[in-house]
């Protein structure tokens, strides 16, 4: 299950699509429609599937999580492991091993964070429209992230944005070595109410936790 976790949070894409330098005007209204539709939310609370697939590995595997979101501030739950972000402290717990590792928070770290995927355009990515597709009749436009630094890992994510709504539906990771982690958004609860105090992993709730304090 760690590995889920250096896919969701670690940077992932060099794809030669086009020789084109600029931005899709395009794709950037849609883009931008999207992150202003987020940054207006107090807060919000989403069910998530994820699958992970990889020929070379033989790995063919799904998942279900929920992500709670309060600005940069973000608490995961996906599999036996959960994610505390208070955009100070990050706190992993695994609960197979009842360990929680300790690390301070980078902004800068390159790292692609859960609750920035619909703000992580902005810096660092050449986008492109792909398509519209249809879907329970509902319409969706595709923008595929191109990042500029073409030593990370992965070449592209696709985003697929409800066109009525201005939601983000999936997010899909390719990775250079053949994996694709696609997330899909069961369930979105905009607008929610939650306390900073949520985002905190709070010890005395896990009895003989071992602490990895790596700060």
């Amino acid at each position: 299950m760690k590995h889920i976790f250096t896919i969701l949070l670690l940077a992932c894409i060099p794809l030669v699509i086009c020789a084109q330098n600029t931005r899709d005007p395009k794709a950037e209204a849609i883009l931008n429609a999207m992150s202003e539709r987020y940054k207006k939310m107090s807060a919000f609370r989403a069910e998530f599937s994820y699958h992970l697939r990889s020929p070379q590995e033989k790995l063919d595997e799904t998942f279900t999580g929920v992500i709670t979101v309060k600005g940069a501030k973000f608490r995961l739950q996906l599999g036996n492991q959960e994610i505390y972000n208070n955009q100070t402290t990050v706190w992993t717990y695994s609960k197979e091993d009842n360990e929680v590792t300790i690390t301070e928070y980078d902004p800068e770290s390159g790292d692609i964070n859960p609750a920035e995927v619909y703000n992580m355009y902005k810096k660092g990515f050449k986008y492109y429209y792909m398509e519209e597709k249809k879907e329970n009749n509902e319409l969706f436009d595709v923008i595929d992230l191109i990042p500029d630094d073409k030593n990370l890992n992965y070449f592209k994510i696709r985003l697929t944005i409800n066109k009525r709504t201005r939601e983000l539906k999936s997010w899909q990771i390719f990775e250079k070595n053949g994996r694709r982690s696609l997330y899909t958004i069961n369930k979105f609860q905009p607008d929610i109410v939650v306390a900073d105090a949520f985002f905190n992993f709070d010890k005395s709730q896990y009895p003989k936790v071992v602490e990895v304090d790596l700060r």
